[in-house]
C-alpha cells in the first residue's frame, strides 16, 4: 500500500514539475522573436571545445560553471530577456534558475540546445567568437 501511495503521488508531482520547466522553455523561433523584438541576449553556456561545433552569432559564451560569478556581464537591465543555450537544453535549464537566482526576471531555455536550433534551420557560426 506505501509503495502504491509513494508511486502515485509521483504520478501527480511529475507533470507539475515538467510544466514549470516547459514555461522557461522557448523553441528557436520563439527565441528569434525574443531577440529581434525585445533585444534579447544569447547565452550559450556549454564548454569551448563544444563551441567549435557551431554557435549562434553574437551569443556571448559564459561557460554554465562560471554563470553565477560573470552574470554581471549581463548588464544591469535585468528585465532584458536572456536565452540560455547549451548542447540540448539540459545544461541550460539549470543555468535559468541561476540567473533567476541573480535577479533576472525573464530567463529562458533554448529548448533542444543548438541542436534544437541547427534541426530548425536556424544559422549558425563557425568557431569561437572573439
Amino acid at each position: 500500500m506505501i509503495t502504491i501511495a509513494l508511486i502515485s503521488g509521483a504520478a501527480l508531482l511529475l507533470p507539475v514539475l515538467r510544466d514549470a520547466r516547459a514555461a522557461n522553455a522557448v523553441t528557436p523561433g520563439q527565441a528569434v522573436m525574443l531577440i529581434n523584438r525585445q533585444n534579447a541576449q544569447i547565452v550559450d553556456v556549454r564548454d569551448a571545445a563544444e563551441l567549435e561545433s557551431g554557435r549562434i552569432a553574437e551569443a556571448r559564451h559564459i561557460p554554465l560553471a562560471e554563470l553565477a560569478d560573470r552574470a554581471t556581464e549581463l548588464g544591469k537591465n535585468k528585465s532584458r530577456p536572456v536565452v540560455l543555450v547549451c548542447a540540448s537544453g539540459a545544461r541550460s535549464g539549470k543555468g535559468v534558475e541561476v540567473l533567476r537566482k541573480a535577479g533576472f526576471e525573464q530567463v529562458f531555455n533554448l529548448d533542444g540546445g543548438i541542436k534544437g536550433w541547427k534541426d530548425a534551420g536556424q544559422p549558425v557560426v563557425s568557431g569561437k567568437k572573439a
